[in-house]
């Protein structure tokens, strides 16, 4: 049998095979890659991260004073500190938020304005309490209002030269008729004296100085020791946000040193009223101590009670003001920390003028000696002035802002003038029976309005706080006017013209003006100064050392 010739079977396959891998190298080789991928992250079994621990606040913050509780009881307290505290312990149908001047419902949901601004209907929030758990209702707070009116204190002219009568409408419900419209009124509302107190704990028509049954406010009296120590926690029964630190403690020293000691060696937290201008000056610059400076003006002045012979002489009283130097008093004494001040209203609110500077310049002796002569005294036949200060209430300072009034005066020659001090509710209570003639006052503001600065001082009769020292029938009308005008020019003329006749009569004269200053260890949080000038312990915190 015979061979075939050529390419054998066996080599074709062969071939075939080589000629398939061929190709498919070719297409592997032109096809895209493929995204890479990547591996998932490695799980462990351990404990997951931690965030950083949360801060750790201490549950009680120290706060030092030089000033003084007067009465506990808001039918007669009319101070700044003792509002304060009232502030922190109670809370009245309106009230500030705090770092503004805005105006907020404090107890009171709602309200209605009503005929022209001449009623106001509150709506009280339904779950308010005393601080020993006892509701408090519209008959509670008509109560408190009207006892106000029937004890006539200090501050009763909140009540009784706006309100005609109050009445209960339903359990939360309370109506006030005013006895002419207020544009302010909402103001009004925020003070203190409207805050409601429980009836069974208070007497009905007589003061309670050292009562602390408290009110319906974040913190509740738990101790109290006169010009000592005053000591808050906070109250279970508050309606509102809990304050941020549990207990507050108050104490009181007795002199600005004796305060920046206290601050340096750590037995208190905050050093609020009054610091001096040299320890404040000296503070900025101590690790760990942050100074605040509170943004309003608080005013001081001169009282002359026009009832005390021979201060009923308007050319006394005129020749005092002409011859007062409030620029020595602002650079010795303050180290220009204050301005002078021209008028009972603040530089820089609206109505202000400078009436006293217009009339007597500043520190002019030569027309103070010609009005002392008009007078009928000279340098043989000496005016006679009995000074009075309190020693404590506005810092240590005070003892030198009198011995400066007493050398201008003196420096024409024809004064003799007598220094006297009293502790602050001596201070008081001389002042109030109209004993003392002549007297050194500050004033923080109740509310923000030029009515405030003038009202209390010069209308008849709700000046009864200062023994009620000067008395005009024609600037009463005025006062009167300017409270119920709306439009907020015509106001602003009518307390321009105001201010005239102040510096006409001079039954007070201003000195000057200026702010509040609070020193604090670095760790303390949540100060908040503002024009209302009260410090409000529920918004303080402390980061816990260690």
């Amino acid at each position: 049998m015979r061979r075939r010739s050529g390419i054998s079977r066996a080599a074709v396959g062969a071939l075939i095979v080589v000629v398939l891998l061929i190709l498919v190298g070719a297409y592997l080789a032109m096809r895209p890659s493929p995204a890479p991928t990547t591996a998932p992250p490695a799980t462990t079994t351990g404990a997951p991260p931690t965030s950083p621990p949360a801060p750790k606040y201490a549950d009680t913050i120290i706060i030092g004073v030089t000033d003084k509780v007067s009465d506990l009881d808001p039918a007669m307290a009319y101070d700044f500190y003792t509002w304060e505290v009232f502030n922190n312990i109670g809370e009245g149908p309106f009230k500030y938020k705090p770092g503004t001047t805005e105006l907020i419902p404090g107890i009171i949901e709602s309200y209605e304005v009503q005929e022209g601004g001449k009623v106001y209907i509150l709506h009280l929030r339904q779950n308010l309490k005393f601080a020993d758990g006892t509701p408090c209702t519209a008959q509670t707070l008509k109560w408190s209002i009207d006892r106000v009116a029937r004890i006539q204190g200090d501050p009763a002219w909140f009540v009784l030269d706006f309100v005609n009568y109050t009445e209960v409408v339903d359990d939360y419900t309370l109506k006030i008729v005013l006895q002419q419209p207020v544009a302010f009124f909402p103001a009004v509302l925020a003070v203190p004296t409207y805050f409601p107190i429980p009836p069974d704990k208070y007497p009905a028509d007589q003061v309670s100085s050292d009562n602390t049954a408290g009110s319906v406010g974040p913190y509740k009296i738990v101790k109290w020791v006169r010009d000592q120590e005053l000591v808050l926690e906070a109250n279970p029964y508050y309606y509102g946000e809990p304050p941020k630190t549990k207990r507050i403690i108050v104490r009181f020293y007795k002199d600005a040193t004796s305060l920046r000691m206290a601050l340096e060696a750590g037995e208190i937290d905050i050093a609020w009223r009054t610091l001096n201008p040299t320890d404040i000056k000296d503070l900025r610059s101590k690790p760990g101590i942050k100074i605040y400076e509170n943004p309003g003006s608080f005013i001081r002045y001169i009282v002359i009670n026009t009832n005390i012979p021979p201060f009923d002489n308007k050319l006394v009283r005129q020749a005092l003001a002409a011859a007062l130097n409030r620029q020595a008093i602002c650079d010795t004494v303050f180290m220009g920390t204050t301005e002078p001040l021209y008028s009972l209203v603040p530089n820089g609110m609206w109505s202000h003028v400078d009436a006293f500077k217009e009339k007597y310049g500043d520190h002019n002796i030569e027309l103070a000696r010609q009005l002392l002569q008009q007078a009928g005294y000279s340098e043989e036949n000496k005016l006679v002035v009995d000074l009075w200060y309190t020693t404590t209430h506005y810092g240590d300072t005070e003892a030198d802002v009198a011995a400066l009034i007493k050398a201008a005066w003196e420096e024409t020659g024809m004064i003799q003038v007598n220094v006297h001090s009293a502790e602050w509710s001596t201070y008081l209570d001389l002042t109030r029976q109209g004993q003392l003639p002549v007297t050194l006052y500050g004033w923080y503001p109740d509310y923000i309005d030029p009515d405030n600065f003038l009202y209390p001082f010069l209308h008849t009769g709700s000046n009864r706080w200062l023994g009620e020292p000067y008395s005009n029938p024609d600037l009463d009308a005025l006062l009167e006017q300017a409270q119920v005008e709306l439009d907020q020019n015509v106001r602003a003329q009518l307390y321009q013209q105001i201010q005239q006749i102040l510096a006409e009569d001079a039954p007070i004269i201003p000195i000057f003006q200026g702010k509040l200053v609070l020193a604090a260890k670095d760790n303390v949080q949540g100060i908040v100064l503002d024009p209302v000038m009260l410090l409000r312990y529920y918004l303080l915190v402390k980061l816990a050392e260690g």
